[in-house]
């Protein structure tokens, strides 16, 4: 890279989000910069399940931006080569309570335009065979959920948008930024304007800006696992009833409430832990399986075994945990602001933050992108 490189965009980050940013500048034919500290992105964009959840946005902007990100995500996908599955998912019932506020959410969500509907439990056994048939009384369907695997995303992805394009510098730290220029590798680069998708880093650039946003971090602990069944397949991305406490399209049903208050008492350690299931495969087979969650700018670098065999337990609820192999263990951490579903904000003439989309980057990144491509 030459001294004072210039680019009409330059990106600070190569996670998901500016992956994502990349590819919107680059298709209206702007030269685009990539800035990445490490020799790739290693942070939430490569700690996740792979999913594409707009089943989890709750009705109006968050759910067009899913859906709208959906699109994105699929023209990138075959455009690209790279693997994917239009899979589905299914959210088992295994209590009245459960099936409950998934009739009441199929109910509503016609009228909000979700592409779901109530199934039977021999209807939800033949789209996914593995699952626990004893006990299960119903599902949610959903057909618009999207597969991915996040480490392959972000290390093939960067090369596709080269082919537009797109300028990348890895190993190349960016320690200042200012209208028009910032400072990345230790070589001042040239830029009309600067994002920066830089995740839970609320420390390099702008720190006392990100302290005023209230920003904060999750963690959360996950693991992967292989089938000892050859064979094996899951089919749809699953997850159970805890999961109807996690993501906001829920709280419009009113039995939500009294479902929660059932899982404070039967599973307290689950509901202090923030433990919910959600079950992808990939295409070497493996199952990608979480989450907990853990909030407060303070993250410590050990995981909770206890909250490993919380997961498990419950996993178990649903899928033959003895027959699978945990093959790896690791913990995330996301940006989040308590009350905002992400953050899209000018630091100073030019230069806009990117981030706080909690658990739903892969999710809403192309959508948030296309976004922020059409903001001045």
């Amino acid at each position: 890279m030459s001294a004072n490189a210039r680019f009409d965009v330059a990106i600070v980050g190569a996670g998901i989000l500016g992956l994502a940013h990349a590819y919107l500048f680059a298709r209206q034919g702007l030269r685009v910069g990539v800035f990445e500290r490490g020799q790739a992105a290693s942070g939430a964009s490569i700690r996740n399940f792979g999913m594409i959840w707009p089943i989890g946005q709750p009705p109006g902007e968050m759910r067009e931006m899913a859906l709208r990100s959906r699109e994105i995500w699929l023209e990138v996908l075959h455009a690209s080569g790279i693997w994917h599955r239009q899979c589905g998912s299914l959210h088992l019932a295994y209590r009245d309570d459960e099936l409950a506020v998934l009739e009441e959410f199929v109910d509503k969500a016609t009228g909000y335009g979700y592409a779901c509907s109530l199934i039977t439990a021999k209807e939800a056994v033949a789209r996914s065979p593995v699952v626990r048939p004893a006990s299960l009384i119903g599902a949610l369907w959903s057909s618009s959920e999207l597969c991915v695997f996040p480490r392959q995303i972000v290390a093939e992805l960067p090369h596709y948008l080269e082919t537009l394009g797109v300028d990348f510098h890895f190993e190349s730290a960016t320690t200042a930024a200012e209208p028009g220029r910032l400072v990345a590798g230790g070589q001042e680069i040239l830029a009309d304007r600067i994002y920066l998708c830089t995740g839970d880093d609320f420390e390099t650039l702008f720190p006392k800006d990100f302290k005023q946003m209230g920003m904060t971090r999750s963690k959360l602990q996950m693991m992967r696992a292989r089938s000892r069944r050859p064979g094996y397949q899951i089919g749809p991305h699953l997850c159970a009833g805890l999961t109807l406490g996690h993501y906001k399209n829920f709280q419009v049903c009113e039995r939500l409430p009294e479902l929660l208050k059932r899982y404070e008492q039967e599973l307290p350690e689950h509901v202090a832990w923030g433990i919910h299931l959600l079950v992808s495969q990939h295409e070497d087979g493996q199952l990608t399986i979480g989450d907990s969650h853990e909030y407060g700018l303070e993250v410590t670098p050990f995981r909770q075994e206890r909250v490993d065999q919380l997961i498990l337990e419950y996993l178990d609820t649903f899928l033959d945990v003895s027959q699978m192999e945990i093959t790896e263990r690791w913990y995330g951490v996301y940006a989040k602001h308590p009350d905002r579903p992400y953050i899209s904000q000018e630091l100073a003439k030019g230069v806009r933050a990117v981030t706080g989309v909690g658990g739903a980057g892969m999710t809403l990144s192309f959508g948030l992108a296309e976004q922020t491509a059409k903001t001045p």
